[in-house]
């Protein structure tokens, strides 16, 4: 199960990928264009190149997770832009980038966390 926390580590790459590929051809994506360990226990989000459909790649310790979405009509909203090839997002920007919104735009409450006594 893929379980989103606030101590998820969220990784999208910039760059479009082909969507032909399956969980080898992503695992390999992220050690080659983003430079990190697939099997981190890290979410890695892919989208395609006609910006109607994302992937999710995630290590769970026992085998991977690849997770689709492909919308129904239009295109993504929002994607980043960056000069490197991957960014990080909270969990709470990835649960808005999958419903198609913008996270930039989304005015999301500091993550809650327990003060020590």
């Amino acid at each position: 199960m893929i379980q989103l926390t606030p101590q998820s580590r969220v990784f999208i790459a910039i760059e479009p990928e082909d969507f032909r590929q399956g969980i080898d051809g992503l695992a390999n994506a992220c050690r080659q264009r983003l430079d990190a360990d697939p099997f981190s226990g890290a979410i890695f989000v892919f989208r395609n190149r006609a910006r109607t459909a994302i992937k999710i790649l995630v290590y769970d310790g026992t085998g991977f997770w690849l997770c689709m979405k492909r919308l129904s009509k239009g295109k993504l909203n929002w994607w980043p832009h960056s000069e490197s090839a991957s960014e990080t997002l909270s969990h709470k920007a990835l649960q808005i980038l999958l419903w198609n919104g913008n996270p930039i735009h989304a005015r999301l409450p500091d993550d809650w966390r327990k003060i020590p006594c």
